[in-house]
């Protein structure tokens, strides 16, 4: 056999096993606009829409009396503008064809290498705020580079799968192995150069629940999960009952398991952002006091407008309010879903599923440390909380989400004309 016949073989099984319709990366049939049906999937748009629009009508409500409401309105100002930037993003990623980031073969890996290095900047030449280097700042423009790379390795996994998944030396443990490495790197990256353990974690469990949906004995892969989870949760029990005084500790995380476990001893010290956000969420009631009618935004929730702007729903708003915006949050992660579950290709379909992860992991995490079921971990509310990087980044994903659903109906087109 020659070797232009192995390579067409090969590049013929990667194809395959990506679904047997994904479009080869050296050529594609174009077809007219008239045959192409709009699959796009106007409810994730929607859902998108309502839950930034909701979260600059409870920023505005949480900022307000921020010194005076300068800062406040301030950061209102810069939401609306990273909003739009946002929307920009999104409307681009959805008319741009997610085949083009497989087309050139590393043009994916570049951007993963770009941006751990963009970590190692930033642990050199970022700024501190509030004791933590997180950001890149330029002027008054903040970049987070751990919110670029959850996009990359989203977006690095699908492409280890597509150009390995064809190879008959893949078998067994190596390609979740390779799949998983890249995300475990730059989870350890977040981790090492900037002090980012929440970032670490979404990274890290956005690579493990994409690889368990690729992994071709998943019983074995997930029970080995299970197995190192009992371990780390024994220990961590082991470990508990000597967090006793926060004071003793110089690190600041077994500092904030100190307060998880008992919050009320330290109200005057670092317990009590997570104590006032307890009595916002408490003292909402059932419908909430009323839109803009909080009153632990007023100089008595710290972050109010960040990491704890759920808070200033359940106050305001009450169960009601907090229901609604849970049940925004459990459409938008339906909708990944059926993208997923429809998509052209396995590509596609991996790289929804990364958003998918994404997204629900956060929301969790961030609700689960505004209930104090979690230590604080400094997680912000997709969409809703303050943060340039993160909206921006976050509706950069759902543009990319919005493009596998308009390719669905390719993929509807195609099957009927193999029957025909």
């Amino acid at each position: 056999m020659t070797g232009d016949s192995r390579k067409g073989k090969s590049a013929a099984g990667r194809t395959q096993r990506a679904g047997g319709n994904l479009r080869t990366v050296r050529g594609s049939s174009t077809q007219s606009t008239a045959e192409q049906r709009d699959t796009t999937d106007y409810n994730l748009l929607t859902a998108v829409i309502l839950l930034v629009a909701f979260g600059l009508v409870m920023l505005c409500s949480a900022g307000a009396y921020t010194a005076g409401g300068n800062t406040g309105m301030s950061t209102f100002t810069k939401q609306v503008i990273v909003s739009f930037v946002g929307l920009v993003f999104m409307i681009g990623f959805t008319v741009t064809d997610y085949h083009l980031f497989f087309r050139w073969r590393f043009f994916i890996p570049i951007g993963y290498a770009a941006s751990i290095v963009l970590l190692g900047i930033t642990r050199v030449a970022g700024r501190s705020v509030n004791g933590a280097t997180r950001g890149l700042y330029f002027g008054t423009i903040s970049i987070q580079p751990g919110e670029i790379v959850k996009i990359a390795v989203i977006l690095i996994m699908p492409w280890v799968y597509y150009w390995l998944a064809g190879q008959e030396e893949m078998k067994c443990w190596k390609l979740p192995t390779y799949m998983l490495f890249p995300g475990f790197f730059g989870a350890l990256c977040t981790y090492l150069l900037v002090q980012n353990l929440s970032t670490a974690l979404i990274i890290a469990g956005i690579s493990v629940i994409v690889t368990v949906l690729v992994d071709r004995k998943p019983k074995w892969f997930a029970g080995g999960l299970i197995f190192l989870l009992l371990i780390l949760l024994y220990l961590f029990l082991i470990f508990l009952p000597r967090v006793t005084d926060a004071a003793s500790y110089d690190s600041f995380r077994v500092r904030r398991v100190a307060v998880w476990l008992n919050p009320e001893a330290y109200a005057q010290g670092i317990g009590y952002q997570t104590l006032q956000g307890l009595y916002a969420l408490g003292s909402g009631g059932l419908l909430g006091k009323g839109l803009g009618k909080s009153i632990q935004k007023i100089n008595k929730l710290p972050e109010a407008q960040n990491d704890m702007i759920f808070s200033v729903i359940c106050e305001e708003l009450g169960l009601f309010g907090a229901i609604v915006v849970i049940g925004l949050f459990i459409f938008l992660l339906y909708r990944l879903y059926k993208i997923a579950e429809n998509a052209p290709d396995i590509t596609g379909s991996l790289i929804a599923c990364g958003i998918f992860a994404h997204m629900a992991l956060q929301v969790i995490l961030n609700i689960a440390v505004v209930t104090n079921t979690i230590p604080n971990t400094g997680i912000t509310l997709p969409f809703i909380s303050s943060g340039g990087s993160s909206i921006v980044f976050t509706m950069t994903e759902i543009g990319i989400a919005l493009n596998i659903s308009r390719q669905q109906g390719q993929k509807k087109r195609k099957r009927k004309t193999t029957n025909r």
